[in-house]
């Protein structure tokens, strides 16, 4: 069974929940959403790409784990929201990532972020990365200097 829309729409729920504004593409080429946030005079703007991670229950231990594939747009100020399920038949995912540009690295299979690891409990931030998951992760992707970090 494939989810490709399930995490989509679980991001663009838990924006809009935290405030911010939420535009959908007529198709989905490039971003999969572009997120607003006005804080006074300040507006972010976000591009989104999600990625869902879906481990099957015979997933094995890694010590970094994330998402190495080709992504269909880049911009200086995406955000690309690793969306982190327990198992592949997990209703909600354990752990939301929202890794600015810098922490996406470029690879001959496309590109990598992996702020993750993998152990018999599941996924689980990685300490470098802990700033950019979840609640903290969400916070901070309203802040002006949120396209400039790396982790």
């Amino acid at each position: 069974m494939i989810r490709d829309q399930f995490a989509e729409m679980y991001v663009a729920g838990v924006l809009a929940d935290a405030g911010w504004n939420i535009y959908l593409p007529h198709r989905d080429v490039g971003f999969d959403m572009i997120a607003t946030f006005a804080s006074g005079d300040d507006i972010a703007i976000r591009p989104v790409q999600v990625k869902g991670l879906y481990p099957t229950a015979e997933k094995t231990g890694k010590a970094v784990y994330g998402y190495v594939g080709k992504l269909s747009a880049l911009h200086p100020e995406m955000v690309l929201c690793l969306v982190y399920f327990p198992t592949s038949l997990s209703r909600s995912p354990r752990h939301i990532a929202w890794m600015p540009r810098p922490a996406i690295k470029q690879t001959s299979r496309g590109y990598r972020c992996q702020p993750a690891r993998y152990d018999g409990e599941g996924p689980s931030p990685r300490p470098k990365f802990e700033c950019f998951f979840d609640d903290a992760g969400l916070a901070a992707l309203s802040s002006e200097c949120f396209a400039a970090s790396a982790g």
